[in-house]
């Protein structure tokens, strides 16, 4: 029996999670070119500028990073931060759609990693903090950090 070993993400938004209240996950393919592929390999992305936006019933990734590589083709223009396409099915668009546009949600890339040799983006349906709320998050982030220190300092 093989063991799944696991394989870290190429790109994380944390940013995402301290801005925005991720209500719902998705998984969405990429439509990506050939140097693009290669890029993602070498670990050459960056997301977190990145945001979705629908158009026309699809969905879009603007503002994503792909760095080309040194050794990409020489007859193809690489433009790192074009607009890319997610595929997702039809249901799942409708549901975002639905929800962007009566609901008030934002679509924000949470992770981008690598699945069965595919580049998936992992896309949450969110609401945007408040000023408040950030800092309420982060001040639970402190307590967790120091429970922890105190919880050890007690085991000793």
């Amino acid at each position: 029996m093989k063991t799944q070993e696991k394989i870290p993400p190429i790109a994380v938004n944390r940013r995402a999670r301290f801005d925005y209240f991720i209500e719902e996950r998705l998984e969405a393919g990429l439509a990506l070119e050939g140097w693009e592929v290669k890029s993602l390999r070498a670990g050459k992305a960056q997301i977190a500028e990145g945001y979705v936006y629908l158009k026309d019933g699809e969905a879009f990734l603007f503002g994503a990073h792909l760095t080309p590589l040194v050794s990409a083709s020489t007859h193809v223009q690489a433009d790192p931060t074009r607009t890319r396409k997610l595929l997702l099915n039809r249901r799942e668009l409708d549901h975002l759609v639905g929800a962007v546009e009566r609901r008030g949600y934002t679509i924000v890339p949470l992770e981008l990693y690598w699945k069965a040799g595919r580049a998936k983006l992992a896309i949450g349906l969110s609401k945007g903090k408040k000023q408040h709320d950030k800092r309420a998050t982060e001040k639970e982030r402190d307590w967790q950090r120091d429970k922890g220190r105190i919880l050890k300092s007690l085991r000793r």
